[in-house]
């Protein structure tokens, strides 16, 4: 892997290659989280795509950001292809991109990486039945993300998703919308 000079990142991604492996090396020390629940029969194929982000727990990276999209693509290696954009209210944007591994006894649980070898733990929790959208969340309950394949998700299944998150371990409250096609 190539090496990266951290003075060229952007500030916001900066702190997240920091609180990343903080974060990981703090999941279930001293606290009395339940295990985390992944899809049972997650297939990466049919995750492929783009996705727009539709509600997410706050995260300093995503600060000011709306219209936020994630592309995933398969990779001959078995790995995962991973596009962020961040729109900004004067319609422009920014990227990062990246990659994904699966976990070889769970294919539902990822470890994303923008700047190896530091990687987060994306663990699709729920999905639709056609894939139409996505619940991701990680062991530590620190981050969560409510994706679909459209800007918009259908209200009963947004309401279904909040009334999930505390059998989680998530609190709905700290939830907030992103906007999508502002």
């Amino acid at each position: 892997m190539k090496s990266v000079d951290l003075k060229t990142i952007p500030g916001n991604y900066r702190m997240m290659i920091v609180c990343i492996p903080l974060i990981g090396g703090c999941i279930g020390a001293g606290t009395n989280i339940s295990p985390l629940a992944t899809v049972s029969d997650f297939d990466p194929s049919r995750y492929v795509g783009q996705w727009y982000e539709i509600a997410k727990y706050p995260v300093s990276f995503e600060e000011g950001c709306v219209n936020v999209t994630a592309d995933y693509s398969l990779r001959d290696d078995g790995s995962v292809t991973v596009l962020n954009t961040c729109g900004d209210p004067d319609g422009g944007s920014r990227t990062i991109e990246g990659f994904a591994t699966t976990d070889p006894g769970n294919s539902a649980k990822l470890t994303v990486y923008f700047f190896w070898p530091f990687g987060a733990p994306y663990w699709v929790l729920e999905v639709g039945n056609d894939y139409e959208y996505a619940v991701v969340g990680d062991p530590s309950r620190t981050y969560f993300w409510i994706l679909s394949r459209t800007p918009q998700l259908d209200d009963a299944v947004y309401q279904s998703i909040l009334d999930a998150m505390p059998d989680w371990g998530y609190d709905p409250a700290r939830l907030e919308l992103m906007p999508q096609g502002v």
